[in-house]
C-alpha cells in the first residue's frame, strides 16, 4: 500500500488567489481588445455603449476579485459567497455579450 503525502491546506488559498488573478487578467485582455476593436472598426453608438459596458463589467470583476484575493490573505479565509461568484459570472457574460455586439 502506498502512502500519499498529506495535503497542504495552506496552498489552497494561494491557488485560488492565482485563479482570481488569471480571471482578472483575461478580463483585462478582453476589455482592451474590445476598446481596440471599437477604435479601429466602425465606431457607432452601439460600439460606444458596448465598450462602456465592457469597461464597467471589467471594473466590477476587478473589484470582486480584489476583495476575494484580500480575503484569502487572512489566516483562515472564509468560503466565497454566492453573490461574489454570481457577480463574477455576470461580468464574464456581460463582457462576452458586449464583445458579440462589437463583432457583429
Amino acid at each position: 500500500m502506498t502512502e500519499t503525502a498529506p495535503r497542504d491546506p495552506a496552498a489552497q488559498p494561494e491557488r485560488t488567489g492565482f485563479a482570481w488573478r488569471r480571471s482578472t487578467l483575461a478580463g483585462t485582455v478582453a476589455a482592451i481588445l474590445a476598446v481596440r476593436l471599437a477604435l479601429h472598426g466602425d465606431t457607432g453608438a452601439v460600439a460606444a455603449v458596448a465598450v462602456a459596458l465592457t469597461a464597467a463589467a471589467w471594473l466590477v470583476l476587478l473589484t470582486a476579485a480584489h476583495r476575494r484575493i484580500r480575503a484569502l490573505d487572512r489566516a483562515r479565509p472564509g468560503a466565497v459567497s454566492v453573490g461574489s461568484v454570481t457577480l463574477a459570472a455576470g461580468c464574464v457574460v456581460a463582457m462576452a455579450a458586449c464583445g458579440t455586439l462589437l463583432v457583429l
